[in-house]
Formats: C-alpha cells, structure tokens, sequence
C-alpha cells in the first residue's frame, strides 16, 4: 500500500536515489545539523524527530542498512552573545573564537559549546532517539577531514565561481570558502586566502598585517558555512538531511559546491520555520523560542513529537499557549489509531511518533478536564486531585494509570503558571440567574454518582429551553460565571469529576 502520509514521501526519495543501495552495502546516511552558539530549543529537536521519522518510514521500504549523524558544527566562530546565557560580557571577549575554544557561561562543562551539546544529546537521549554525535571540532582536529579540505583546495576557483555571484560587492571583495584560525589570536578568519599548494593543504593570507602560510589540516582552518555543509555532504556520504525554509538558498549553493567537489546533494525536506506567540522567528541567540524543559514542564514527549509531526512545510506558532490541545490532540489520535484501517494508520501521526508500536489504552481523562479541575481552589495538590479522580474513574491509581499521573501533575504546573492568574468570574445576568437556578435544582435531584452522558443532557435541555439566542451563550455563561473563564470543558464530564455537591457549591457561590 502507497501510503500519502510525509514521512513515506520522503523516505521514497530516498529508496529513488539509491535503487540498488550503496557499494558493498553501506548503510544510507541521514543527518541532522546543529549549530551550538546558543541553547538548544525545539526546533533543533524538531529536526532530529523528523528525520528519524523519515529513517523508520524507509527502513520500512528497504532492508537497507541506516545511520543517523546528529552533526555539531561547534567549531563556528561566535557571532554574537546570546541574550539568554549567563556571564555575558566574559563571553564578548571570545567573540570569533570556535565555540569549543570559548569557556562555558553556565561554568559546567570544558566549553560553551560542550554545554549546549550535553544539553541536546540529554534530551535526544532521554527521548530514546537512536544516533550517532559527530562534533566538528573532533573531526576537524582528527584529520578526518584533511582529505575533503584538500579537495577543496584543488576545487577552490570552481567553488569561487560558484559562490561569487550570490555575494555583494563589498562581501565577495574578502569572501573565502576557507577561515583559517589565527596563531595568534585564535579568531576564525574572515581574510582572502591564497592556495599555496593543495596536496599538502597550505594556503597564505595575512593576519594582523603578517603574511602567514600556514596549513588548514588538522584544525587550523574551518570552512564557510555553506562550504562546509557541502564538503561534510561528501565526506560522510549524506543521503538525506532536511532543514528549514531559512536556508532554501544555502541548500542551491551547497548542492553546486557538492557536485563541484565530485559528490551529490543529499535528498531532503525544506521545511517551515516554527514562530513564537508574536509571529515572529524563533531565533536561538535571541531566546523567544521554547526550551526543551518547557514544554516538558508542561505537556508529555509525546504531545511535542505530535505538534512537530503535523503539517511540516506549514509554518507554526510555537509557544505555551499551544501546550494543552497538543496534549489531547495526540491522546485523540492515539485512541482511534486500534479501529482504523491500514491506510489510515500509516497515516495517522502516533504511528509515526511510536515508530508502528502504538499503545493501547489511553487516560480516562483530557488533560483540558483536568486542567479545569485543577484551577479550581484548593486543587493544586495531586493527592487531592486523585481523590476526584477516583470517584469519576473507579479502579484507577498512579500505579495502574501512570500516564494519567504524570498528566495530573502537568496539569497542576500549566494552571498554577497560566490558567488561575487569568482567571476572574463573573456574576450571573438576566436568564442566565434563572437557568443556574434551573441547573441546581436539577442536579439536586440526581443520585452523586449520576453519569457525565445524563448530566450533559441535563445541561444541554437547559440551554435549550432558557431564553438564550443561542447554545453557545449558555456554555459561555458556566465557563465565565462558574470557572472564570471565557471557555472550557463538557460542563457533563466536568460536574462528573467534580461532583454535584461542589458543582452545586460552585452555583450557589455564582448565585450568592
């Protein structure tokens, strides 16, 4: 079966490439970059979900061997300071140093960019991906690039025809594929360099008004960006890395420098870039993206491999706000995954996220219900919540319902930081009062453990028969009058959990 669902697409590109697979059946490379000069957020985890995706789609197709690369390219000059890192102006004086060359600001690790790759490799870890880490720095410093930046220098006026056209005036004027690193300052250069001999990997440029000859083997020279990109293309043989809509050019150029150097452009979605709450693109050194603790102070693992799964070539807000919907989303998704047909569960995005292997059950509980709950006085404590809890759902505990535990606690985190500060209720006008009066006596007349199903009815033949213009203002009215705000829950499944008495206390409160 021809499966439409992303992931498949891409990993057919892939098997289109490599018919036969590689000589004497090398495995398929796919590679995720990274870029260390700040921490690492959600997109850059992003990436790495996305194209083990793709890796499982293929090995699905093919019996071809596969490895996935997780690349630092830690070896950059810093740029700028990031804005959200401690000892700001310590690190102004590396400005132009390799990242691995820099002290670390957090003062944990043996360099700034050790700290920010310890940081994406414990969550890639945590999160059970299946990768191999390749430092630039390492592979640099090793020799295992000398002969690529050899070929580089025998291809370095092809690779200037190349990049020549695509630069202003002013750039193209001082522009080379290579950066040595200074002897003396230990700056990556941004100088004209003039190849001396390429065998033996020399080149002569000046430094503070010095003309140095001086290798670029061995770690005294990285290469530009998107030299770079091409030459570790060829070195180790990628067949597949994606990256974002920010770097369409940089992938043309590349692909020409690529071929110039007698390698091939690896297959690859360019995907859209994620945008923070204001719309605007969420940039590493400024700091308006998520952390990875963030949203698992929030919402599950799970939920985040949900939101990143859906629509990759559409651009998505990502911030806080998005948290509970990802949440339940993905538990919907994962309930109808059992009953659905095989088309539809390879298209179905927990197939992907499980790599095929789904679970079964899912909570008895939305996280949006518990939330409402938990924003309630007095319910910030899971002890208390579970006693609800168990009344709605008999037969359940932390210990048969883990995930509903771990659920109940996000919960309690997102309403404590989002939802009660926001929270103002109002009182009951006009129809309303009647109909809350109506819902009281109502509610008084059932047994406590009457069923969500008979009390939405109830609630439903309410704001059917109360002088509302429309449903929808009855609903209004209970989310603002009895939780403070302007939406919420199946007002059934919520007085379920509840309770009727403290549902009918919350009334009697909104009426008082």
């Amino acid at each position: 079966m021809v499966s439409k669902a992303w992931p498949y697409e891409e990993a057919r590109k892939v098997l289109k490439r490599l018919p036969s697979g590689k000589p004497d059946g090398a495995p398929v490379i796919f590679e995720t970059g990274y870029g260390p000069s700040g921490l690492p957020h959600i997109g850059t985890f992003n990436e790495v979900l996305r194209t083990t995706m793709v890796r499982h789609a293929f090995e699905t197709l093919s019996d071809m061997p596969t490895r996935l690369i997780a690349f630092s390219d830690d070896m950059d000059g810093l740029r700028k300071v990031p804005d959200n890192v401690p000892n700001q102006e310590m690190l102004k004086a590396y400005l132009g140093k390799p990242l691995t060359k820099i002290p670390d600001p957090f003062e944990k690790f043996e360099s700034f960019a050790h700290h920010n790759n310890a940081m994406l490799r414990e969550f890639l870890d945590r999160f059970g991906f299946e990768y191999e880490f390749v430092s630039s720095t390492e592979r640099y410093a090793s020799g295992a690039f000398d002969d690529a930046l050899r070929n580089v220098l025998r291809q370095y006026q092809a690779i200037m025809d190349i990049m020549l056209p695509t630069l202003r005036k002013e750039r193209a004027a001082t522009y080379s594929p290579v950066l040595p690193i200074s002897v003396k300052s230990g700056i990556v250069l941004q100088v004209p360099v003039e190849v001396v001999d390429a065998d033996a990997g020399l080149i002569r440029f000046d430094d503070e008004g010095e003309t140095v000859t001086q290798s670029i083997l061995g770690g005294q020279a990285k290469l530009q960006w998107k030299v770079d990109w091409a030459m570790r293309w060829v070195a180790l043989g990628v067949d597949y890395e994606m990256y974002g809509k920010d770097l369409t050019d940089s992938g043309v150029q590349s692909g020409k420098i690529a071929q110039a150097l007698g390698g091939r452009k690896p297959e690859g979605l360019i995907y859209e870039m994620f945008l923070d709450e204001k719309g605007e693109k969420i940039s590493k050194s400024k700091g308006n993206g998520l952390s990875l603790e963030q949203w698992l102070s929030y919402g599950t693992q799970e939920s985040l491999a949900f939101y990143a799964y859906r629509e990759p070539k559409s651009a998505k807000q990502l911030h806080l706000g998005v948290v509970p919907r990802a949440v339940d989303e993905y538990f919907q998704f994962r309930g109808n995954y059992a009953g659905q047909p095989i088309e539809q569960k390879l298209g179905n995005p927990v197939h992907h996220i499980h790599n095929g292997k789904v679970p079964d059950a899912v909570p008895p509980l939305t996280f949006g219900l518990l939330l409402n709950l938990v924003s309630l006085p007095g319910l910030g404590d899971k002890q208390i919540v579970w006693n609800f809890v168990r009344k709605y759902a008999p037969d359940t505990s932390p210990e048969t319902q883990p995930e509903l535990d771990t659920l109940i606690g996000l919960a309690i985190n997102y309403a404590r930081d989002f939802v009660v500060p926001t929270l103002k209720r109002r009182a009951p006008q006009g129809v309303e009062v009647d109909a809350l009066k109506r819902l009281d006596a109502e509610l008084a007349a059932l047994p406590a453990n009457a069923s969500a199903e008979d009390i939405q009815n109830i609630v439903y033949e309410i704001g059917k028969t109360g002088r509302f213009e429309n449903l929808r203002d009855w609903f209004k009215a209970l989310y603002e009058t009895l939780l403070g705000s302007s939406a919420g829950p199946r007002m059934g499944s919520f007085i379920a959990l509840y309770g009727i008495e403290n549902s009918r206390k919350l009334i009697g409160e909104s009426l008082g």
